[in-house]
């Protein structure tokens, strides 16, 4: 793979790192970010977070050797951008591997593997089976990696999927091109929908020049994306009448799917995070998940603003 930790001329996992050490995007799905903030310390694993879009942090963080960065961009749930070939840089002359956390963007819309990346990971259930069917993963890198360290993991301790559920994620693969780009296409219309409606305080589009790091989405991204965060006027009461108000939209913590979906992340993918550790990732109770499927664009849009006029 040209560019990535083998261009280094050394092996893909060494023990040139003197400590487990992980470096952490501070915007991470709730279960990555508790992960790292409080099971792997208990293993003597440290672990640093920092700003993903300040390289300035990045660099600070990684003046010291490290094994591992995590990263999402977009980010869950407010669909921050990381620079990934800039983080590959500093990743790898700090000794760790990139991984990246690719499901929001897809690998349709957005390959970190090209961008110097040296893990892409995936939730299939998303935009890959697309239709809410199986629970199942996906980690691509290059094949030594994945033959010496992967393979045995998964192999002596069980996760592998069904012969079935691989067999509907592979079915998924051959139309996710056409579903993603027309849930991008979808999204994008929606988000300029509802941007100047008076009850909502914010929205975060990747495809929408007023994103605070949409310079860097558009530079790694073909387009938005099938995801949008809003934030409503008010704060968790808001929020959930909002969101029962929705005829169209099914509450779902799922995403990627055909079928548009929404839900509350304070109170159900980010719960596990303390309020403080919500905040360093910008999130409040105001904001609104809200995943595009297919719908008749000009139906869910009505649906949308229907529900924001309730507030």
């Amino acid at each position: 793979m040209p560019g990535g930790v083998f261009g280094h001329g050394r092996d893909f996992v060494s023990d040139d790192c003197p400590v487990d050490r992980v470096v952490a995007a501070n915007a991470l799905f709730g279960s990555c970010r508790h992960i790292c903030s409080t099971i792997l310390p208990r293993y003597g694993v440290e672990t640093e977070f920092v700003d993903g879009h300040d390289l300035e942090a990045w660099k600070r963080a990684l003046s010291k050797p490290t094994r591992l960065v995590l990263i999402e961009s977009p980010s869950n749930p407010l669909l921050e951008a990381v620079d990934i070939a800039a983080v590959a840089d500093l990743a790898h002359a700090a000794g760790a591997l990139l991984v990246v956390d690719n499901v929001f963007a897809s690998p349709i819309l957005q390959k970190p593997l090209e961008l110097g990346a040296d893990i892409a990971v995936y939730s299939a259930t998303k935009h890959m089976d697309g239709h809410g069917r199986v629970l199942l993963g996906a980690i691509l890198g290059p094949s030594e990696f994945i033959e010496e360290h992967i393979d045995p993991w998964l192999r002596h301790t069980g996760p592998a999927p069904s012969p079935f559920n691989s067999w509907v994620v592979l079915k998924g693969l051959e139309s996710m091109d056409l579903r993603v780009r027309q849930a991008s296409a979808n999204a994008a219309r929606l988000a300029d929908a509802i941007a100047e409606h008076p009850n909502i305080n914010k929205v975060h589009y990747p495809g929408r020049s007023d994103h605070p790091h949409y310079d860097v989405h558009r530079k790694q991204m073909e387009t938005g994306g099938t995801l949008i965060a809003l934030s409503v006027k008010g704060a968790r009461a808001d929020a959930f009448k909002f969101l029962n108000a929705l005829e169209l939209v099914d509450i779902s913590n799922n995403l990627g799917d055909t079928k548009s979906l929404a839900c509350h992340p304070c109170s159900t993918t980010h719960r596990a995070l303390t309020e403080e550790e919500q905040a360093e990732m910008g999130l409040d109770e105001s904001w609104i998940r809200f995943s595009v499927g297919l719908e008749d664009v000009n139906d869910l849009t009505k649906d949308v603003l229907a529900a924001l006029s309730t507030l």
